[in-house]
């Protein structure tokens, strides 16, 4: 038996309800919205920033307005950004010309950066996007242009592995004698390095197993230990395992590359791409930066800073002439010569802030410096224990050494540079804040302040590969892309147009739209445009063809079958539907893949492939049909132009 259901309002064949109208419309309303920064363009700009904590007063600022004034330079606009009391962090002046910025950036360095010694603050040339204020205020704005777009510089930095393990290396030894001595401080050996670990040597067999007995418990998940025995004593070798090496270098080269999106940012760079390469590689990349020598002199800091105690009980005279004790190092300094233990008490790693400034006392040039919680709780325990003690400063700087092969710049070692920098006495406990002092010029503690507060890198990292692409090239990059587009839109657009006739005129409409959407989905996600990321969009454009023409055909089909039109447009779209999600998926599945494991270009290509993928499937499936129901809905048609 059949019943009726009155309640249940039906709708005639090709009609949508009211509600999916409503968001077509509102969709495609902020597709257009928020797609709209990228006809806006973008302003030569000057950006003016501080190092770190640097700032700019308000009296630099004008002096730097008067130099444009007197250069007969006109800003568009002056915007200051993080105001303060004491100035502000960073300011962007526009200008409608890129000779005018130019000329501007000179006049601004010589105000903030007078001599070679002061260079405290960054004047980078960028491209600053002239979204209206309106549009900027409701989270509007420009695709970020890739650096083979854009210009700009490409470094290949490696990192120095050995060093890495080198650092985790004395760590364990550290670490291994701190078990021993807190598990039994009556056992007794001695700890040497081998690769990648310590063997540790012992007076008797009894010591040598609960020596064995306490590291197990604490150190077997990192650590590959075996009970031996070498000279006729009983000896324990621990070497990291596999995964903890692999760790270490992972570590090295991710915690690396924090530390250099970090130096990035002062550059003022506005898209800047640093990420892993290979085993043992960054690649940084700075859109929009030509001046490639500072850039070097902020990516290539590898300075830090270490803590150790003087060795006050070790013979200096007995040093000098070649006898240096083994648990120490001698360094001239012009204080005279200093046994420093090898100890490291609080490493660089810990170190938040640098700032050159003055003694309040002596009014002499001294840096003052802040540790983290941790570095300071491990500075208070080695100055109470040490009180009377010197604690010495030593100043770590790698060197690359590079030889060509094959044609191409390789790092092949490096040299670690150690100087001793201060040695004051520690008049009583300290913590997480301090200062240096030294016999430093104003322009010694800038500098030693400046590299310091850099960040101190987990291991050195070298620049082996420099490339510079100039704003010209990326013009044309631009202009090159742009077209293929246009011929390919505009190829696809007429065949459509030719052979499915008004059916045609909904498809492209359909793929107008979709361009409208791929444009504001990667505005709104901040994703960046690559050359090969206009490939994927020419290769989106077929692709949205296709979803339409599956829906044509099947369309014709049915009405080759004497259906009628009404019946055959619904069923058109309704059978084509599986057969599009098919392929779009596995097509969507491979844009994935190519993200997970590609990197650069093919990143830049599987982003737009994919965000098309989604884009097509709604204005094929779902905004065409619209169309063609406000067309041919609700009503008796008798004959199709398709």
């Amino acid at each position: 038996m059949f019943v009726n259901q009155p309640n249940q309002q039906q709708l005639p064949i090709n009609t949508y309800p009211k509600w999916k109208y409503v968001l077509i419309v509102f969709v495609l309303a902020l597709a257009f919205l928020y797609a709209a920064p990228n006809i806006f363009g973008e302003d030569p700009a000057v950006q003016l920033s501080g190092l770190r904590d640097t700032t700019i007063s308000q009296a630099q600022l004008d002096q730097i307005e008067q130099g444009w004034e007197e250069k007969g330079l006109n800003p568009i606009s002056v915007t200051p950004s993080s105001i303060g009391a004491e100035g502000v962090q960073k300011v962007i002046a526009r200008f409608s010309k890129p000779a005018d910025q130019l000329k501007a950036r000179e006049v601004a360095n010589d105000v903030l950066n007078p001599t070679l010694e002061n260079q405290d603050y960054v004047t980078a040339l960028n491209l600053a996007p002239a979204t209206p204020d309106w549009l900027a205020g409701i989270g509007g704005s420009p695709m970020k242009l890739g650096l083979d777009l854009r210009g700009g510089i490409h470094f290949l930095m490696q990192v120095d592995m050995e060093e890495a393990l080198k650092r985790q290396q004395d760590q364990l030894r550290r670490d291994f004698i701190d078990t021993l001595t807190n598990q039994d401080p009556s056992i007794r050996g001695r700890v040497e390095p081998i690769e990648n670990g310590m063997l540790l040597s012992f007076r008797n067999e009894e010591d040598a197993e609960r020596a064995y007995a306490a590291l197990f418990q604490e150190h077997s998940n990192r650590i590959e230990l075996s009970l031996e025995e070498k000279g006729g004593r009983p000896v324990i070798r621990g070497t990291l395992n596999k995964q903890k090496l692999q760790e270490i270098r992972d570590n090295a080269i991710e915690q690396n590359r924090l530390i250099l999106s970090n130096r990035v940012n002062s550059l003022g760079v506005a898209e800047p791409l640093i990420q892993r390469q290979g085993a043992d590689r960054i690649v940084v990349q700075l859109p929009g930066v030509q001046d490639s020598a500072l850039a070097k002199q902020i990516l290539g800091a590898t300075a830090t800073l270490e803590f150790r105690l003087v060795n006050h009980e070790g013979d200096v005279t007995a040093a000098r002439n070649g006898r240096v004790p083994p648990d120490s190092k001698l360094f001239e300094s012009e204080y005279g010569p200093i046994l420093v233990f090898n100890e490291v008490e609080v490493s660089g790693e810990h170190l938040t802030n640098a700032t050159a400034t003055y003694d309040s006392q002596t009014n002499e040039p001294i840096v003052s410096v802040r540790l983290d919680s941790e570095g300071g709780s491990k500075m208070t325990r080695t100055t109470t224990e040490n009180v009377n003690n010197q604690l010495a400063m030593i100043l770590k700087e790698s060197r690359p050494i590079f030889d060509i092969k094959d044609g191409k710049r390789v790092l092949v070692d490096s040299k670690l540079e150690e100087r001793l920098i201060s040695a004051p006495n520690i008049n009583g406990p300290f913590g997480s804040r301090f200062q240096i002092t030294g016999r430093f010029t104003e322009a010694e503690t800038r500098d030693l302040a400046t590299k310091l507060r850099s960040g101190a890198l987990i291991a050195p990292t070298f620049i082996v590969e420099e490339r510079t692409i100039g704003a010209t090239l990326g013009e044309e990059n631009i202009e090159k892309g742009v077209m293929s587009v246009i011929i390919g839109f505009a190829l696809v657009l007429a065949f459509m147009l030719l052979y499915y006739k008004l059916f045609g005129v909904v498809a492209n409409i359909a793929l107008t739209l979709n361009l409208v959407l791929i444009v504001c989905v990667m505005s709104l996600m901040g994703a960046t445009l690559t050359l090969p990321g206009i490939a994927g969009i020419v290769l989106t454009v077929g692709m949205a063809v296709d979803a339409n023409v599956l829906i044509f055909e099947r369309i014709r089909e049915e009405l080759r079958a004497g259906v009628r039109p009404a019946q055959a447009i619904d069923k058109g779209y309704a059978q084509a539907l599986s057969t599009i999600a098919d392929a779009n998926i596995t097509t969507a599945i491979a844009a994935i893949i190519l993200f997970a494991i590609g990197t650069g270009p093919v990143k830049g290509f599987a982003i737009t492939l994919f965000i098309g993928i989604l884009t097509s499937m709604f204005t094929a499936i779902f905004v065409s049909r619209g169309i063609v129901n406000l067309m041919y809905g609700g009503r008796t048609v008798k004959k199709l132009s398709i």
